[in-house]
């Protein structure tokens, strides 16, 4: 049993069905476990291919990178994942010898073989590394939407 900790709820104790809240890779999946809807993202993503360990309390897994901003990111894996599962994750960036490493993040949805991770605890380096990566895709970004006349709104106004 575990201990839900939301408003009226807060002493209540409630029973979770944990078989529900799974999804299978191996199965046509057509219900996902989804975070609430009032879930919103205030980072932009940046579309990233890199390769990603991950684990929680029972599991290790490997996976893809399919996206990145300061907050969290999306894995794509082969692997069943539980949604509010508590992970670490190590990304292995290029060009640099160490893994970015997320020393503790929250699953908050699993969509077939995709998840969803926000980030909780993230050493003071591997911020500035996790900055350091999101700047340079930002700046890349820029260059490319410029070059394709798709100059954001935001660098075309008149001070």
């Amino acid at each position: 049993m575990d201990r839900c900790a939301w408003g009226p709820y807060e002493s209540t104790l409630l029973r979770w069905d944990t078989a529900s809240l799974r999804t299978s890779v191996q199965s046509n999946l057509t219900e996902a476990v989804m975070a609430p809807p009032h879930y919103a993202r205030t980072y932009h993503r940046f579309p990233l291919r890199y390769p990603v360990i991950f684990g929680g309390a029972p599991f290790v897994g490997e996976g893809i990178l399919n996206n990145l901003s300061l907050m969290g990111c999306s894995i794509l894996c082969d692997r069943e994942v539980l949604c509010g599962s508590a992970v670490r994750v190590s990304v292995l960036l290029p060009n640099q010898t160490q893994a970015l490493s997320i020393e503790l993040g929250t699953v908050k949805w699993v969509q077939g073989e995709e998840f969803g991770v926000e980030f909780f605890r993230l050493p003071l380096e591997a911020r500035k590394r996790l900055n350091t990566t999101l700047r340079v895709e930002l700046i890349n970004l820029l260059k490319a939407r410029a070059v394709t006349n798709e100059v954001p709104e935001l660098l075309n106004r008149v001070s």
